[in-house]
């Protein structure tokens, strides 16, 4: 009796919040959907033992109240499921609710089939965005659906916590980002970082809370510093303090190659202003009220230079705008502000829902198209990952002509985005006049000249630095016939013994091993999952494990030695190769050595960080 009342509740509430928005007639609507759902489950149930419509209301709680959509999309949200699970069908939902919500309901249903053109997950993938040709609102309710599956992912098996995982990193929180739907796409990423790699989430997440502890006067007394300066002036504007969260952390510390305490920016300060015309009656524009306030601050505080970025002016492809600066607080430490407007900080939080980007959704269904042709499901997914999810860079041919290309593109994508065949016999690369490899990274504004040779030809080793979907798609083409090597351990994270780790298995009975936070592991769990196999991957005396380390340190006399007598009579472990390099007292060793399990690793870089001067000590993958 009990559990009814609060599902009764949880309905009431979506239907207060949309009694706000709506009129009588679709506020009936949304009633007599949430009864043709209630009726449609309710020999149901969660795994959590809850009633299934419980998770109805829940995707329709969400699609009403934090994303804020319409009528027909909050009844959509909550006939979701009718027509995969239960006896009703697309057509009864037509004719109770009308083409648009039978059209949202379809597309979010799962077609069952006996043979699936790829694979189950891929070909629902396909299904889901091939709907923006009609409606990105279909998007958004799917969205509703998995981040109320991932706040609830607890009540699965291991196995399948990581395929929904899986899916969720690679595939639905870049999606959300993309929409600019910052807060989903960051709950998404964390909750699926909780769900695969459990022990270093609790440890980014206790280490965040520790320097929070640790910053938090200083931070309140530059906000309120800021505040008073507001006050005196008279601009209508507040304060927020963000804390990033252990996915951001990880992220930073991987693409950096350092630990947690040398992450800079563990949070930022936000401003929230009412633009000068709203509270002046000038005429002026949102960045005119950003530079105003800007101009208040660095009177107060010291700039960092060289870091306003101004996305007002030009706006993430997303939609997102804002304009960021770091400045000194008290406490000499450099804190970043992001000062937006009211509007921009709603567009932020709702992106595509209140502000449409038609130019990127025709340029997404451009490239849908194009993938499409490509028949293979994978290099499906590999083009809507690296056309869509990463941010854009600008390089130029020698002659000026703008390439764009997502961030982390390669001189090799370059060559292809230029023309095939240039990329196919891609030899050499000058960036900015350097002679480099075809694998070297671009960065914005980069000018990239391709050498070419016609005794070059496509290599297997291509496919691990090429980004972009049209590169992937030719070498798949090519090297297709190709044999490819079977590991048993994934070359690209090297997963040690004792760490968290899961097994996929191929079409051959062959079982990779990958870390639970690799890339691959995570792109193979959300377009495959049922190659997903448990795996014990326990350390054994016969076998060691080659690994790569950087340690960085104050030179002294006798710091090599004291590095190397850690190995040798510490640890009793041998060095396969060492590369040491001082400039203005400041030594970076890169050493490369065996061990046997992350333990024994993990041991040897907390012995060499207690040598004097040793300041960090990172692995290197």
């Amino acid at each position: 009796m009990e559990a009814t009342v609060k599902i009764e509740q949880a309905a009431q509430h979506v239907f207060d919040v949309m009694s706000k928005r709506v009129g009588p007639e679709d506020l009936q609507r949304i009633k007599d959907a949430y009864a043709m759902a209630s009726e449609a489950h309710k020999d149901q149930k969660r795994n959590t033992g809850e009633p299934y419509i419980v998770h109805p209301i829940a995707v329709a709680t969400i699609a009403a109240e934090e994303l804020e959509l319409d009528a027909n999309t909050v009844i959509a949200a909550f006939l979701h499921d009718v027509a995969e699970d239960t006896h009703y069908t697309v057509e009864d939902i037509r004719e109770r609710f009308g083409d648009d919500v039978a059209f949202l309901v379809d597309v979010v249903t799962k077609r069952k089939k006996h043979n699936y053109e790829y694979t189950k997950q891929v070909d629902n993938y396909r299904q889901i965005l091939e709907s923006v040709h009609y409606d990105v609102r279909a998007l958004l309710v799917k969205l509703s659906d998995r981040l109320h599956n991932m706040r609830t992912l607890d009540s699965m098996r291991p196995d399948k916590q990581m395929k929904i995982a899986g899916e969720t990193d690679f595939f639905y929180a870049p999606l959300a980002g993309r929409l600019g739907l910052y807060h989903v796409k960051t709950e998404l990423e964390n909750l699926s970082f909780h769900f695969r790699c459990p022990k270093e989430f609790e440890t980014i997440q206790r280490q965040l809370d520790e320097d929070r502890i640790r910053t938090e006067e200083t931070v309140r007394e530059f906000t309120d510093e800021i505040n008073e300066i507001f006050t005196t002036v008279g601009i209508p504007a507040r304060t927020q303090v963000r804390y990033r969260k252990p996915y951001s952390i990880w992220r930073t510390m991987r693409e950096n190659g350092c630990d947690f305490a040398h992450v800079d920016f563990k949070h930022f300060v936000r401003i929230i202003y009412t633009p000068i015309t709203e509270w002046t009656r000038s005429q002026s524009s949102e960045k005119d009220t950003s530079l105003f306030i800007y101009s208040c601050l660095s009177s107060h505080f010291k700039e960092r230079p060289g870091s306003v970025v101004n996305y007002i002016d030009n706006p993430k492809d997303n939609g997102y705008q804002s304009f960021h600066v770091q400045m000194l607080n008290r406490a000499g430490a450099w804190e970043e502000l992001h000062i937006a407007s009211e509007r921009m900080h709603r567009n932020a939080r709702l992106g595509c829902i209140v502000e449409r980007d038609e130019s990127w959704l025709e340029r997404f269904k451009t490239v849908l198209q194009n993938i499409a042709e490509s028949g293979d499901g994978y290099i499906f997914m590999d083009g809507v990952s690296s056309s869509l999810y990463n941010e854009d860079i600008l390089a130029f041919t020698p002659k000026g002509k703008g390439v764009i290309l997502p961030k982390g593109a390669t001189a090799l994508d370059f060559a292809f985005e230029v023309h095939t065949e240039i990329g196919e016999h891609a030899k050499y690369a000058r960036i900015n006049g350097a002679l480099s490899p075809i694998k070297t990274e671009l960065h914005r504004g980069d000018c990239v000249e391709i050498g070419t040779s016609e005794d070059v030809v496509p290599k297997p080793e291509w496919l691990g630095y090429a980004k972009t979907y049209k590169a992937r798609r030719r070498l798949h083409d090519m090297l297709r016939d190709m044999p490819g090597p079977n590991f048993n351990i994934c070359p690209k994270c090297k997963p040690l013994p004792g760490e968290e780790v899961i097994g996929f298995q191929d079409a051959n009975g062959v079982i990779t091993i990958h870390s639970r936070h690799c890339p691959e592991a995570i792109k193979l769990a959300s377009e495959n999952g049922n190659s997903i196999v448990s795996v014990a991957f326990d350390p054994t005396p016969s076998r060691m494990y080659p690994v790569k380390i950087r340690i960085v340190a104050i030179d002294r006399y006798h710091l090599l030695r004291d590095i190397i007598d850690c190995f040798v009579e510490r640890q009793h472990l041998s060095m396969n190769k060492l590369v040491t390099h001082t400039e203005d007292e400041i030594v970076e060793c890169i050493i490369d050595f065996p061990v046997h399990s992350v333990d024994e690793l993990h041991l040897t870089m907390e012995s060499i960080s207690s040598i004097s001067g040793v300041d960090e000590v990172q692995r290197v993958i």
